[in-house]
């Protein structure tokens, strides 16, 4: 498989592959989710099962175009959603869970409750954003920036796995990731995680999350621009070449995200990795293409 390195590049390769996964979306009847459907429809690459507010998905021509691609779960309310799309997904009849319009919150409750959620005992559900920055080369993963705080030496180790394991499926053969931190210090008295680096980069030498590369501590110009590495006398088989980040914590990975949106005017894509399913988990305000970008990413 050749490697993906752009967001068309990706929607082209699902296109070809030609298998449609099968979308649960809850309350679905916001424009952009609406719109990044209709797109992912037009593509080949998923069927959308609308789990609520099924008379606004109605009402769209556009949508009902693809009427043959489309089925109807009517609910309650937001919460009656929410449980009926996860079982959908239980029950092996969804491949993905898409996040309309209904609070997070509301939607994770159903996704992690023991009984009847999808969350397999002794997972980590944790975000992975895979992003095009205009100035960067290729595509940089990078988590968790929106669900866990701070992440311990377990936590962080599964960020490490699911990463590798996103990045072999974009046909990265040898993926090179890196531990983020505002230095190439390991700091046991203010940075203590740090410390819990070294056992991660020697799990990934004995082959313990497949083929790849692990370095750290590194920060993010270091990871992500060769010269810097060598300003800096730096020795890193990683440094301009890096496919993924994982930041110490939400607020760095958080800030990282925004500033690139920003600032850069870089391409995302979010989903939740460690439950039976691909969850994508755009927020209210994220646009057509971040959300048709999630579902892609969700279908690879």
């Amino acid at each position: 498989m050749e490697t993906i390195k752009n967001f068309e590049q990706l929607i082209a390769h699902l296109r070809e592959r030609a298998d449609r996964k099968t979308v649960a979306v809850v309350w679905g009847e916001d424009e952009s989710s609406q719109e990044a459907i209709v797109a992912a429809l037009e593509a080949g690459f998923i069927n959308a099962v609308f789990v609520g507010a099924t008379e606004a998905a109605k009402a769209n021509e556009e949508l009902m175009a693809y009427g043959d691609h489309i089925s109807f779960v009517e609910t309650d309310d937001r919460d009656d959603a929410a449980r009926k799309a996860v079982a959908l997904v239980r029950e092996g009849k969804a491949d993905i869970l898409m996040k309309g319009l209904i609070n997070t919150d509301n939607l994770l409750h159903a996704v992690l409750n023991r009984e009847t959620g999808i969350l397999p005992k002794g997972q980590i559900l944790t975000h992975l954003t895979v992003s095009k920055i205009p100035t960067y080369h290729k595509l940089l993963i990078f988590g968790d920036a929106a669900v866990i705080p701070y992440p311990t030496q377990q936590q962080r180790a599964e960020q490490v796995r699911v990463a590798v394991k996103l990045c072999h499926a974009l046909g990265i053969e040898e993926p090179r990731l890196v531990l983020n931190h505002c230095s190439e210090k390991v700091n046991e008295k203010f940075f203590p995680h740090t410390v819990g680096y070294a056992d991660i980069i020697t799990a990934a030498k004995e082959g313990q999350y497949g083929r790849c590369i692990v370095e750290g501590p590194l920060d993010v110009k270091v990871a992500c621009c060769r010269e810097s590495a060598l300003t800096k006398g730096i020795q890193s088989q990683v440094a301009g070449e890096t496919d993924a980040i994982i930041f110490p914590d939400i607020e760095a990975a958080n800030a990282f995200y925004k500033t690139i949106t920003l600032f850069c005017k870089a391409d995302t894509a979010g989903i939740l990795s460690g439950a039976l399913s691909p969850v994508v988990l755009p927020s209210r305000s994220d646009s057509k293409s971040c959300k048709l970008y999630s579902l892609a990413v969700a279908a690879l």
